[in-house]
C-alpha cells in the first residue's frame, strides 16, 4: 500500500480531458462503493455499464476538491443533475464519468475510479487508493453484492469520514476547484436535467 502521498494522473477513456490529483494517499481520501439509483442512472446515460460493478456499485474515492486539476480538455466537460445537491460531471468526448461534487464551497470531490490512470507506473488501485472503506445504499443493488465487496460503514468509520472533511474545510482544500468559476462559483459546464427516459426509469 502507499504510504508518501503520490501524484496521480486522470484522464478520460480516449484521453482528450486529462488532468492530476496531487497528495494522493489512501489516509489523505476516503474509498467506498455506492450502490444509490443515481450513480446507476449516470452510468447508464453515459452507456458506461463497465463503470459499475456486477451489482450497480461505482468505486469512488472523496478527496479535497482543491488537490484536483483539470490541464486539458476543459471543452468537454460536462455536469448533469439528478438533485440541486449534486453536481455529476462527465466528458463529452468519450462518455467518461470524472466524479461528483456537491457545490463549490464544499471541499470535497468523489473521484470516480474510471477517471483515474492509477496503474500508469504499474500500481494497482487498492495500492494507490486503499482498499474500499465501506458500501453505501447496497438496498438499491441490481444483484448480488460481489464477494468483496467492502462492509457497510460503522459508526467509526462515518466519524473518520467527518473528521477528514471538517479537515479539508477548516484548511481551506475545497480552492481552487476546477468545476466552478473562481469568482461567480458558476459551474464549468451549465448542468443538464436528465428525462426519466435518460435515467432509465
Amino acid at each position: 500500500m502507499t504510504r508518501d502521498p503520490k501524484d496521480l494522473p486522470l484522464r478520460c477513456r480516449c484521453g482528450h480531458v486529462r488532468g492530476v490529483a496531487n497528495e494522493v494517499a489512501p489516509y489523505a481520501g476516503f474509498r467506498f462503493v455506492c450502490y444509490c439509483q443515481d450513480c446507476q442512472a449516470f452510468a447508464h446515460f453515459l452507456e458506461r455499464p463497465d463503470v459499475l460493478d456486477t451489482a450497480g456499485g461505482t468505486d469512488i474515492f472523496h478527496m479535497p476538491t482543491g488537490r484536483v486539476k483539470l490541464t486539458a480538455g476543459t471543452d468537454a466537460v460536462r455536469c448533469l443533475h439528478f438533485s440541486s445537491k449534486v453536481f455529476r460531471w462527465y466528458t463529452d468526448c468519450c462518455r467518461t464519468p470524472i466524479g461528483n461534487t456537491a457545490g463549490p464551497r464544499f471541499p470535497v470531490v468523489g473521484l470516480i475510479h474510471s477517471f483515474m490512470s492509477h496503474d500508469a507506473d504499474g500500481r494497482s488501485r487498492d495500492e494507490v487508493l486503499g482498499a474500499p472503506l465501506c458500501r453505501i445504499y447496497e438496498r438499491s443493488a441490481v444483484g448480488p453484492l460481489p464477494p468483496n465487496a467492502p462492509p457497510p460503514p460503522s459508526l467509526g468509520l462515518i466519524a473518520l469520514r467527518s473528521s477528514r472533511l471538517l479537515s479539508w474545510w477548516l484548511r481551506g482544500l475545497g480552492r481552487p476547484t476546477p468545476f466552478f468559476d473562481h469568482h461567480t462559483n458558476a459551474p464549468l459546464s451549465v448542468p443538464r436535467e436528465l428525462t426519466p427516459s435518460e435515467r432509465g426509469t
